[in-house]
């Protein structure tokens, strides 16, 4: 069938025929690699290491009634809540002076603001042993100030591993609230303001509340992000920081346990996933695209 005659009969193959490369990307690299984990969580591993191909629900027993991964899962959550509002709370400024900015500064800005992507993450998270590390920077300022008479362990804890999420998460945070300060329409400050409303009522009853799409979308990227990540408590935790990823991680590639990996990655998805369909169900999910575009 030619072209005019798909279009005569109300179907038009151009927009699958451009897609269909993307299509089969996607198939070939997510939803086939997935469908072998959901079927993978159903096996079950013999004593001798081997994989036994069956239909069991053990794993998912396990993984669900397991108190171990129950407060593994809630401290996972808890760390990227706690990653997450650090960062809105300190990406909000940055952001805003971005978005105000002249524009022959704006564009250093956002560049400036970018720099950290083009730096491994490993190298990244690596850099704080050298900050707070015992031999690190700040150690050898204090010493040699005379603060301190002996080194101060500062890494393996929580709060480290809190400082390298933010770290990593943080440009995330303050795009998504860039894009969403950029796109407010300046007279509505002008009439506010013209209205009688100071400089911080006008930021808090106009900009605050038409910037929250933004912060919002920023928090759902650096929640996900942070509750999927397994370098920065492996490299910044100690051994009762651990999150969820670390257990599929050690899982799969420690104890080759596929079939219990596969359970513990498909819980964890199935949860993220969920947060991401109540935020697209009553905010959209087109704000966060808006960022990289």
């Amino acid at each position: 069938m030619s072209a005019s005659g798909s279009l005569a009969t109300g179907f038009d193959r151009r927009p699958w025929l451009l897609l269909s490369p993307a299509l089969v990307s996607v198939a070939l690299l997510l939803v086939v690699p997935a469908m072998f984990i959901v079927v993978y969580s159903f096996w079950l591993r013999t004593a001798t290491g081997a994989d036994q191909v069956t239909f069991s629900l053990d794993n998912w027993r396990e993984v669900l009634t397991d108190p171990f991964y129950r407060d593994i899962l809630i401290q996972t959550l808890r760390i990227a809540a706690i990653s997450t509002i650090t960062c809105a709370l300190v990406g909000y400024i940055p952001a805003y002076y971005i978005a105000y900015a002249p524009t022959r500064h704006k564009t250093l800005l956002l560049v400036l603001l970018m720099l950290p992507f083009w730096v491994s993450y490993i190298i990244r998270t690596m850099s704080w042993i050298n900050i707070l590390g015992v031999s690190g920077a700040v150690n050898g300022v204090m010493l040699w100030a005379g603060i301190i008479d002996e080194p101060i362990q500062m890494l393996y804890n929580e709060v480290t591993v809190v400082l390298g999420l933010v770290h990593f998460l943080l440009p995330f945070m303050i795009l998504n609230i860039y894009v969403s300060l950029d796109g407010i329409d300046r007279s509505l400050t002008d009439a506010a303001r013209s209205l009688g409303c100071t400089g911080w009522q006008a930021f808090r009853e106009v900009t605050l509340p038409l910037s929250v799409p933004g912060l919002a979308a920023g928090s759902l990227l650096c929640f996900v992000l942070g509750a999927g990540t397994y370098i920065t408590p492996m490299v910044l935790g100690g051994p009762g920081d651990a999150m969820f990823a670390n257990l599929v991680f050690e899982a799969i590639v420690t104890q080759l346990d596929w079939p219990l990996g596969s359970a513990l990655s498909l819980l964890l998805l199935a949860l993220l996933s969920a947060l991401v369909l109540v935020y697209s169900r009553f905010l959209g999910i087109d704000q966060i695209a808006k960022s990289f575009r």
